[in-house]
């Protein structure tokens, strides 16, 4: 299948730290209420500064604060033991380890999740939670969120993809081209044809990027090299037939990315979008400071 840049650019268009966007006022008789985003952190893993899950859902949902019509509630350490939550959500961000150990695929929660997209949530992924078992997930994740990382179909180089082009999305708004180093992963397992799916971060991999090594199994794949000059999608939008929104964003590893403005107004762009916010023209404004990086990391055996 291919995903060429003109088919980018037309395809179709285990604590919970609740915190309301803007002031939290009553709601005036008739005034309209606000959608609710989960942001579910997965437990730590990796070294320092990578997967920093419950840091980086922090600091997105610090981003998200002022964001009129937005009320979020923010889980931290896995899945929740509680998630009743969930009953009255608008959309979720799972940002996680994902594979067999995936917190939306764990402990039968596959039917949970799933009726809760036949209501029109909204679902994004982020980074390792864009990936799930092909038979336990997998033809899930396609029809909430368009695609998921399959084990030796995808690949997962350490790469810094020149996004230099984006399509008229509300995700885009305001995004300018960038370029940063991360575990970039491609080769999703699509839908077929990309029905329904827009790509939103995409570039061409180099034959240097595709001859490996990936992070693991480090290849390379004979299927993967064969692609060369293709350009893949690295973030992704999808409209459902349910009325609900997805989402897929492979970048992620490295905790410091989020620093980088770009970057990160892509990824709460997206959180807005899936919760059926208007996104503004100029996208997200945000600020993070060195200090916000480094903060809230998990404690993994040695300093930050």
């Amino acid at each position: 299948m291919s995903l060429s840049r003109r088919k980018f650019l037309t395809a179709t268009a285990a604590t919970a730290l609740v915190s309301s966007g803007g002031i939290n006022l009553p709601f005036a008789s008739g005034a309209e209420k606000k959608k609710k985003l989960v942001l579910i952190a997965g437990t730590p893993s990796h070294g320092p500064g990578d997967h920093e899950f419950n840091a980086g859902v922090r600091l997105l949902n610090k981003c998200l604060q002022g964001v009129e019509g937005l009320e979020t509630v923010v889980f931290l350490n896995g899945y929740p033991k509680d998630d009743s939550a969930l009953d009255s959500a608008d959309a979720i961000l799972c940002y996680a380890d994902g594979g067999g150990n995936h917190p939306l695929v764990r402990e039968k929660r596959l039917e949970r999740i799933g009726k809760l997209m036949a209501k029109g949530v909204g679902l994004m992924c982020a980074h390792y939670g864009v990936e799930v078992p092909k038979d336990l997930g997998g033809p899930e994740f396609k029809e909430w969120i368009g695609g998921y990382y399959e084990s030796l179909y995808s690949c997962n180089p350490m790469w810094a993809p020149e996004f230099k082009e984006f399509p008229k999305h509300p995700i885009a708004n305001g995004v300018k081209p960038f370029t940063i180093k991360d575990e970039w992963y491609f080769n999703m397992r699509f839908r077929d044809d990309m029905k329904g799916v827009t790509p939103i971060l995409f570039a061409a991999p180099s034959d240097a990027v595709r001859n490996g090594p990936y992070v693991s199994p480090r290849g390379p794949y004979k299927h993967i090299q064969e692609a060369k000059g293709r350009a893949e999608a690295m973030m992704w939008a999808l409209e459902r037939k349910d009325g609900g929104r997805g989402v897929g964003f492979t970048g992620g590893h490295f905790h410091r990315n989020w620093k980088d403005d770009n970057f990160r107004k892509v990824v709460l762009n997206a959180l807005l979008w899936i919760c059926k916010l208007d996104v503004p023209a100029d996208g997200v404004k945000s600020e993070v400071t060195d200090a916000e990086i480094g903060a809230n990391w998990d404690e993994k055996g040695r300093k930050k």
